[in-house]
C-alpha cells in the first residue's frame, strides 16, 4: 500500500516506482529514498489527488489532532470579522485576510482555530507579538500554550512561535500542526521563512496583514504558500463606526463542566426557595422578603449561600480571570479601570492582580491618592466597584473592563464612555466580560430576574 511520510518538511509517498504517474505535479522522485518527495505544504493537494484517483493510501505524515476542546472565551465578533471568518472558511480554509492595525485580525484567528479544533501553530514576527499571541491564546482556549523561541522550546497542540524559530525547527514539528496562523504575513515571502512555509504541513493555513503588497513583488508568492485573498477591508472602509475614538467590545467566557455542575445545582437551590416562599423579587420589598425569610430556616439559609455562590462563581469564573490577566497585560501601558459588581469582587481582583482599590469604604484621601496615581503613572490599573461609574475625572483613563454583565453595571456601562480619553495613535475600549449561560449574560433572563427571583 502506498504511504504518506513526513521527512525533514517534505511529504513522501512511499510505494509508487519510479515509471508510476506520480498523481500530483509538485512531486518528484527522489533517487536517494527511492520515493516520491513534494514539500509539506503540498500535503492537502496530495490527499485529495489521492482521493480523486481513489488510490488507497496510509498516511503516516500528518502527527497533528483534533483539540478536546474549542474555545472558553467567546468575542463577540463585529461583522467584518464574521464576513473574514466566512470568507476563510468557505476557500477550504486557506488564504490571507486584509484588515487595517487596529481592527481585530487577531481575532479572525481565533474564530479559525475554534472552528477547524485542529492543533494550530501561529507565527508572529516579534517576541514582543508572541507574547501577546501566548496571552491571548491561553486566556482564551484555558489550556496550556506551547512557546517556541525567546529561550524557549515547548511545543503543545497550539504553540506560538517566531518566523525565526519557525525557520530553525519547522522541519521537525511541521507535522504536528492542521491550522497555522502567519500574522503579518507579509513577512513570509522572504526566502528563509517561506521555506519555513513550505515545510509545514498544515493543510488549513490563515494569514493576516494590512499590507500585503511588497516592493519586491515576492507577494505573489502568498498564493502558494498561504492562499489567495480571500478578504480585505482598507481603513477608509471602517474609518468611523469600528475605528473611532471608543469603543466597546463583549467577550463572553465559558464555565468548565465542573463548575457549570455547581452553577446550576446552586442556582436551583435558590431559585426552588424564592418559588416555594412566594417571594417576588421584582417588588419594591422582594430583596427584603427573601432576606428576612432566607434568616428563618435552614431551607432559607442554604438559598441565601447558594444564591450568593452562583454570583461568585458566575463573577469570578477562572476563565474570566485569566482573561482580565490578558487585558491588563495588553493595556499595561494604557490606564485600566476594571469595575466588579461587588466589594468581594474587587478585593478578590485586588489581590490576585496586586491592584490598587476603590470601594464605597475607601476613605477621601486614599481614593484621591489612588486616582492621582492612575493620573501620573504611579498606576497602569486600578479596580472598583461601582464607585466611578459617573462624576470620576481620570483624564489619562483610556480603558474599562466591566467584569459583570449583572442589570445594574449594564445601566452604567453606556456612562463609561465620559470616562474613557482617546491617546495619540490609540483608542479607547471598554470591555465587559460575562460568563455565558448565566443570569449575567442574557438579557431576557436578567429581564426576568428583576422581574421575578432578583
Amino acid at each position: 500500500m502506498i504511504a504518506l511520510v513526513f521527512a525533514q518538511g517534505t511529504v513522501e509517498l512511499i510505494g509508487l516506482a519510479p515509471s508510476d504517474p506520480p498523481l500530483h505535479a509538485a512531486l518528484r522522485f527522489d533517487a536517494r529514498s527511492g520515493s516520491f518527495r513534494a514539500p509539506a505544504h503540498r500535503y492537502a493537494d496530495i490527499v485529495r489527488a489521492l482521493m480523486k484517483a481513489k488510490v488507497s493510501y496510509e498516511d503516516r505524515a500528518r502527527a497533528y489532532v483534533v483539540l478536546e476542546s474549542g474555545a472558553r472565551v467567546h468575542r463577540e465578533p463585529r461583522p467584518y470579522q464574521t464576513e473574514a471568518h466566512a470568507a476563510w472558511s468557505a476557500a477550504r480554509g486557506r488564504g490571507v485576510v486584509v484588515l487595517p492595525t487596529g481592527a481585530g485580525k487577531t481575532h479572525v484567528a481565533i474564530m479559525a482555530i475554534d472552528e477547524k479544533r485542529r492543533s494550530a501553530l501561529v507565527v508572529a514576527p516579534t517576541l514582543d507579538l508572541v507574547r501577546q499571541w501566548y496571552d491571548l491564546l491561553g486566556a482564551t482556549f484555558g489550556e496550556p500554550i506551547g512557546l517556541v523561541g525567546g529561550g524557549s522550546h515547548e511545543v503543545h497542540p497550539i504553540t506560538v512561535t517566531t518566523y525565526d524559530s519557525a525557520h530553525l525547527h519547522m522541519e521537525h514539528f511541521g507535522a504536528k500542526f492542521g491550522l497555522v496562523v502567519f500574522d503579518e504575513c507579509h513577512h513570509l515571502p522572504g526566502l528563509a521563512y517561506a521555506t519555513a512555509a513550505r515545510a509545514c504541513l498544515a493543510p488549513y493555513r490563515l494569514g493576516l496583514t494590512a499590507t500585503p503588497e511588497r516592493t519586491d513583488g515576492r507577494d505573489l508568492v502568498l498564493d502558494d504558500l498561504v492562499g489567495p485573498i480571500v478578504y480585505r477591508k482598507d481603513i477608509v472602509e471602517l474609518s468611523g463606526e469600528y475605528l473611532s475614538d471608543y469603543e466597546t467590545e463583549h467577550v463572553e467566557v465559558e464555565l468548565s463542566p465542573e463548575e457549570r455542575a455547581e452553577y446550576d445545582s446552586e442556582r436551583a437551590i435558590y431559585v426552588a426557595f424564592i418559588r416555594k416562599s412566594g417571594i417576588r423579587m421584582g417588588s419594591p420589598t422582594g430583596w427584603s422578603d427573601f432576606i428576612m425569610l432566607s434568616s428563618r430556616s435552614a431551607d432559607g439559609r442554604r438559598a441565601m449561600a447558594a444564591y450568593r455562590r452562583q454570583r461568585e462563581i458566575a463573577f469570578t469564573a477562572p476563565a474570566k480571570l485569566a482573561f482580565l490577566e490578558h487585558l491588563l497585560h495588553l493595556h499595561s501601558d494604557g490606564r485600566a479601570i476594571v469595575f466588579t459588581q461587588d466589594n468581594a469582587t474587587a478585593y478578590l481582583v485586588s489581590r490576585r492582580f496586586l491592584l490598587p482599590c476603590i470601594t464605597h469604604q475607601t476613605k477621601i484621601k486614599e481614593r484621591s491618592a489612588i486616582l492621582k496615581g492612575l493620573s501620573d503613572g504611579t498606576f497602569t490599573a486600578v479596580v472598583t466597584s461601582k464607585v466611578l461609574n459617573e462624576g470620576v475625572d481620570v483624564p489619562e483613563a483610556n480603558v474599562a473592563i466591566v467584569l459583570s454583565g449583572s442589570g445594574s453595571v449594564r445601566e452604567h456601562v453606556q456612562r463609561l464612555g465620559r470616562v474613557l480619553r482617546k491617546q495619540e495613535n490609540k483608542r479607547a475600549v471598554l470591555y465587559e466580560l460575562v460568563t455565558r449561560a448565566t443570569t449575567e449574560s442574557n438579557t431576557s433572563e436578567r429581564r426576568r430576574e428583576h422581574s421575578a427571583y432578583r
